[in-house]
């Protein structure tokens, strides 16, 4: 399997290609799709990027639901996709698999942890990819490769059969390479939900998101800002993280990406910790020491976070009206330069809490985002996200649509 100018070698992007007939006819007929190896494939073992969980774990008996889903409206599935191990990351370096081909910026990182299924789809070796997103992990690719990227509201589309991280946060995303293919896939997975109006209410220009970006992605981003202000007039407004938020606290992003830090390596602990006691498996440097983050959380913590969590959802419920939308950027900063890595510390000018610090807003209000490849830097993309209310998934993809559409 290969595209007319990158072959499948060359990207890395695949552990494993193969060949899925479609189950049916359908929306998708004639389409090639790959899959996160965190994501199960009847026959083949979901590795999760860990050659000690690939050993110590059989083939998958049956397809994860969101493969089933897309092999019954006709859509071919080529094979497995690399991943950061055990989804845990938002580099896409692998220590033992390598890193996949970033086609648009080959000296940088192309993002994780669904590292590969953006590469794939950016490489043009299939025409859309599934990934998963607890804390940006299709998001974050999307941005870094030029791709669209999509991520569902929280229990809006089944997660059986997918490995699970931090289960309140987990999703299965979508990466493609145009926002009709995204609405298409986005609608299959949605389960057929109705299709509502392509105009937003208000689109609201979030002021801090924007400020927490390095000043060449606020510049990138300027013109793309216009372009909605032009497309949709009075209809977008600069708001404030002040609006979003239920309480004072509420107001810096350093609380938001506390909040969903403290739940998520909670949940994570939970999820794997055992196993990683049991199993002993050797990590790569930085996964081990995100392992460690894990380890080190005191779990006196965790109800608060929780409480804080629910508070912020239903302050973004209320603020957000069934057509209005946020706009911010995907990531504060460009994809990072291969073998080096970004700045992890709680300093929030690091690279790591910055980009959570985005990111962490879907996922605490368990809302759907869209990454649009507007923008770049030197040739290097980067993306700007539209979010939606919880369970607005169909609205928010005939806005991406539209967007398409006008832009080009």
């Amino acid at each position: 399997m290969k595209s007319s100018t990158i072959t499948v070698a060359r990207t890395n992007a695949f552990v494993a290609t193969f060949d899925v007939s479609p189950a049916e006819t359908g929306s998708l007929d004639g389409l090639r799709f790959a899959v996160k190896d965190a994501i199960d494939v009847a026959g083949w073992k979901t590795g999760c990027g860990n050659p000690t969980w690939r050993d110590s774990h059989p083939p998958a008996v049956a397809h994860a639901v969101c493969v089933e889903q897309l092999l019954r409206a006709g859509a071919r599935c080529v094979g497995k996709t690399i991943c950061d191990e055990l989804a845990f990351s938002l580099l896409g370096e692998n220590h033992f698999y390598g890193t996949p081909l970033n086609p648009c910026a080959p000296d940088r990182v192309p993002g994780g942890s669904s590292s590969g299924s953006a590469s794939a789809v950016a490489c043009g070796l299939v025409d859309f990819a599934l990934g998963t997103d607890t804390g940006g992990s299709t998001r974050v690719p999307a941005s870094n490769c030029g791709v669209w990227g999509f991520r569902p509201s929280h229990g809006f589309v089944s997660l059986a059969g997918v490995n699970p991280l931090a289960p309140s946060f987990d999703t299965v995303g979508v990466l493609a390479r145009n926002a009709d293919l995204l609405a298409n896939v986005g609608l299959v997975l949605l389960a057929g939900a109705q299709v509502p109006p392509k105009k937003p209410a208000t689109i609201h220009l979030i002021r801090e998101a924007f400020a927490l970006a390095d000043a060449d992605v606020q510049t990138a981003l300027s013109e793309p800002v216009r372009f909605l202000r032009d497309l949709f007039r009075e209809r977008v407004q600069e708001s404030s993280l002040c609006d979003l938020a239920a309480d004072e606290v509420g107001s810096s992003f350093e609380t938001w990406a506390e909040t969903f830090c403290t739940i998520q390596w909670a949940e994570i602990k939970s999820c794997l910790g055992t196993w990683i006691a049991d199993a002993k498996p050797e990590f790569g440097p930085d996964i081990a020491a995100s392992f460690e983050l894990t380890n080190q959380l005191d779990r006196r913590r965790v109800a608060g976070a929780v409480e804080r969590r629910e508070q912020y959802f239903r302050s973004l419920h209320d603020f957000l009206g069934p057509h209005d939308l946020l706009c911010i950027p995907t990531t504060p900063a460009l994809a990072t330069r291969k073998g080096d890595p970004p700045a992890r510390s709680a300093n929030s000018s690091g690279y790591y809490p910055r980009t959570l610090a985005l990111t962490c807003i879907a996922g605490i209000g368990r809302l759907p985002q869209v990454s649009i490849p507007i923008a770049h830097v030197g040739g290097v993309p980067i993306g700007l996200s539209l979010l939606a209310r919880h369970r607005q998934d169909a609205f928010l993809l005939e806005v991406a649509k539209s967007v398409e559409q006008v832009c080009g």
